[in-house]
């Protein structure tokens, strides 16, 4: 089954009944399994889900974690990318350089990269960053409040 099939064949499976844009998306993972996902509104519009995040959950449902190539499609003039949402959990699960087609039901297909699709992506390293800068706030303002500043306790590393 190629990706164009498969996003093409489940994007028939959207429920879109408030706006009509049928969205269809294809993955396949590095074990070369291919999972589907696609658009499901809800009339609290925030509540709806994207076709590519329903092809992630899919993915991940089966315990896979890692997309080797992503193919978007639905009926517009020109291909739709993914919102950003959904580019943020397409570059949760791929590298930079796996290729995204964006696609029109007329054929029309627009191929990039993660990387070209979200540049600066936001990733792990930022919360393992943040995450030590917060600890160590933390560390320094119980020394203040313990009143360890000063006497060469601060963060329990002298006697």
């Amino acid at each position: 089954m190629t990706l164009k099939s498969a996003a093409t064949a489940v994007r028939e499976n959207a429920h879109a009944p408030y706006s009509n844009f049928k969205v269809g998306a294809a993955i396949r993972t590095a074990s070369g399994t291919v999972y589907q996902g696609c658009n499901v509104e809800n009339v609290a519009y925030p509540e709806g889900t994207c076709a590519e995040a329903g092809a992630i959950a899919a993915m991940c449902a089966a315990g896979e974690r890692e997309i080797a190539e992503v193919y978007v499609i639905a009926e517009c003039p020109a291909p739709v990318p993914p919102c950003g949402g959904c580019r943020q959990k397409i570059a949760e699960f791929a590298a930079g350089d796996v290729v995204v087609t964006l696609a029109t039901t007329d054929g029309i297909e627009k191929s990039m990269t993660v990387a070209d699709l979200l540049p600066g992506a936001f990733d792990a390293s930022f919360i393992e960053l943040g995450a030590g800068i917060f600890i160590l706030c933390e560390l320094l303002l119980g020394a203040i409040i313990d009143g360890n500043v000063g006497n060469g306790r601060v963060l329990g590393f002298f006697g």
